[in-house]
């Protein structure tokens, strides 16, 4: 399947995607650690940051499959270039907002911005892969876990030192646009991706792409559920602390992001179905030890082999999906990520309202479950790469 020689005009338009991949990181992640700061500038209760944060939710599940339609008429380098920009200038207004009625519109915009760079950027990823004719999708996924740990360690400091979300975002948007702008000078030119007249804008949901649908949903509600609840679990449930709480979600993100770094290779020697379906069962069966133990080590490592475990799935799924027999990429890829992003939006609080009934613990035995049917769907990642190479 991967069999063709790379060629060396492909190396410089890598690294580019690998900038743009990790600066995208860098933006989410600076984002992220200051929505404790920005709730507080505006007084917002839980439900209503809740109500802010839908918002962005929204906003990438809407531009997604439009931007699906944009890759394929257009190629990705144009909208790359595009969203990047959007996404850059977007970070600002959440530090600007003065009230909810203004951030949610502004965090919209930085919803539908960053899931159209999701779609545009992976479709580059994908015709990079093409070249190369090798697994090389996860250490794109890679550059942007690292990228998303650097942000929030930034935003840590930063917010550590009293610094405000509106200088904190305006250097970064500045630097990310400039980073952006560097890059996509290199990225791959337009008609490497752009479908032939007469393509289909937007993806029929084959049975390959239900698959990877399905594979893509479970591993970022995944996602979602130890983001939203892991630290919550170490606290409230095995009373460790704010301290050593913390140490969850960091342990499942290291893990994650050590995992795509070397996710390719491990694809290239045991192939993406029998890597996935390994992957399911290390984090089904790592956290569903972790769950029944009820301890806080074993938690960590519960949690890390979660973040091992999902690390290279969703980068494999994608991978899959801009090789869908008889489809153009883009809209492939939006179909994939949009089905994921809806498993990432619905999950953590769903995982909140099972809580109420059975314990936060019982709760996360869904993740347990859904890594069980990524198990039971792994085909899908060989049946998805119908194109030859």
């Amino acid at each position: 399947m991967f069999s063709s020689p790379v060629g060396p005009a492909l190396r410089v338009p890598r690294f580019a995607v690998l900038g743009v991949f990790f600066t995208n990181g860098v933006v989410i992640g600076t984002w992220v650690v200051r929505i404790p700061a920005i709730q507080q500038r505006l007084g917002l209760s839980e439900g209503l940051l809740g109500v802010a944060l839908l918002g962005a939710a929204v906003g990438a599940l809407v531009a997604m499959p439009l931007v699906g339609a944009l890759v394929s008429r257009f190629g990705s380098r144009r909208v790359v270039g595009t969203t990047a920009l959007l996404l850059s200038l977007s970070l600002v207004l959440p530090a600007l907002a003065p009230s909810l009625f203004f951030l949610v519109p502004a965090l919209v915009l930085i919803g539908a911005s960053n899931g159209g760079l999701d779609v545009s950027m992976n479709a580059q990823a994908v015709a990079i892969e093409e070249g190369y004719g090798r697994p090389i999708m996860s250490s794109f996924h890679a550059a942007w876990s690292f990228g998303g740990l650097a942000g929030a360690a930034l935003g840590g400091f930063l917010a550590s030192h009293e610094v405000g979300p509106l200088p904190h975002f305006s250097a970064v948007a500045v630097l990310a646009a400039i980073a952006f702008f560097a890059a996509y000078g290199a990225l791959l030119p337009s008609h490497a991706d752009a479908s032939e007249e007469g393509a289909p804008a937007f993806a029929r949901p084959t049975r390959a792409l239900l698959g990877l649908g399905v594979i893509s949903f479970c591993v970022l509600l995944g996602e979602g559920a130890m983001g939203d609840w892991s630290a919550v679990y170490l606290d409230n449930t095995l009373r460790t602390g704010p301290g050593f709480a913390a140490a969850g979600y960091a342990a499942f993100s290291l893990a994650m992001a050590f995992g795509r770094l070397f996710g390719d290779k491990f694809t290239e020697r045991l192939g993406p179905a029998r890597l996935v379906r390994s992957c399911g069962a290390l984090a089904a069966v790592g956290l569903g030890v972790a769950l029944a133990a009820g301890q806080p080590l074993i938690a960590l490592v519960g949690f890390a082999c979660a973040g091992a475990g999902f690390s290279i799935v969703f980068p494999a799924a994608l991978s899959a999906a801009g090789r869908t027999e008889g489809m153009a990429a883009g809209p492939a890829l939006a179909a994939v990520s949009t089905t994921g992003y809806t498993g990432f939006l619905v999950g953590p609080p769903f995982i909140g309202f099972t809580a109420e009934l059975t314990g936060l613990g019982g709760a996360l035995y869904l993740v347990v479950a859904l890594s069980v049917l990524i198990v039971l769907f792994a085909g899908a990642v060989k049946a998805g790469g119908g194109k030859t190479r």
